[in-house]
């Protein structure tokens, strides 16, 4: 039985699970991590694919089924734990697919992150309106923090949607499937990525207020400094691009030099 607790709304369909396959472009070589397994349809599916599967399952009743069921699979791995404190730098170059618990989404996925020397790809189902904000263009009620931090690091693209009454339990909202790519380098070099996503984190902890007055907090005459930047200071935090972002984290950085 599903706990709700730990986020678990499990995927039956082969079909959809199939189209996720799909989207991750995988290869027969590749080592893929799976997060949050469930019932292991969606684990014995990838096992046919690729050379090695590690499915991190944080439920100790699940993973007992789990041992059992792939007992005879050479290429599966099963770890019982908590994917936040896996080691994924451990593992050499890997890709992820995984249904995310929506409850741990943005932390799993910033831990992902963390590893990107080594992760090529991810392909989540995760909630749509977190799909939504990662993929988000400057301009909209979506975009923040969220979207630029990903698209520092790696170039998403929403796939397809999938309607709640897919899963059992139904959850409360639909879902979609997200294919992220790690660049190997980012679209944008600020002088101090440290100051760089100060900055970012900054604007959008007051989105409702102009750039200036949300970045009051830095210290500095954001008057003065977001013109030379190119942006006008009655902007909201929302319409700036990652190139305006940084150019404007450039000039604070010198300016605090």
């Amino acid at each position: 039985m599903a706990k709700s607790r730990i986020g678990q709304n499990f995927l039956y369909d082969r079909s959809i699970l199939a189209e996720i396959i799909h989207a991750a472009t995988l290869s027969e070589g590749d080592t893929v991590v799976e997060i949050g397994p469930g019932p292991g349809i969606l684990t014995m599916l990838l096992s046919e694919k690729v050379k090695k599967v590690i499915a991190i399952e944080l439920d100790e009743e699940l993973y007992g089924r789990l041992r059992a069921a792939f007992a005879g699979y050479r290429n599966v791995e099963l770890v019982r734990g908590d994917a936040l404190k896996f080691a994924f730098e451990s593992i050499g170059d890997f890709k992820v697919v995984a249904n995310i618990p929506y409850y741990i989404t943005t932390p799993i996925i910033f831990r992902l992150l963390e590893a990107r020397k080594t992760l090529k790809t991810m392909t989540l189902t995760i909630q749509k309106e977190v799909a939504e904000r990662i993929v988000a263009a400057p301009g909209g009620k979506d975009y923040g923090v969220l979207s630029i931090m990903i698209q520092y690091y790696a170039l998403p693209e929403m796939n397809f949607i999938i309607p709640k009454e897919a899963f059992r339990p139904v959850p409360r909202v639909d879902s979609a499937v997200v294919h992220i790519r790690i660049l190997e380098k980012p679209p944008v070099q600020p002088k101090d990525e440290k100051m760089f996503f100060r900055v970012v984190k900054t604007a959008f902890s007051q989105r409702r207020k102009t750039i200036h007055n949300s970045l009051r907090s830095l210290g500095e005459d954001m008057k003065g400094i977001l013109p030379k930047a190119g942006i006008d200071p009655q902007r909201r935090p929302e319409t700036l691009s990652l190139y305006e972002f940084v150019t404007l984290s450039d000039l604070l950085a010198e300016k605090s030099l």
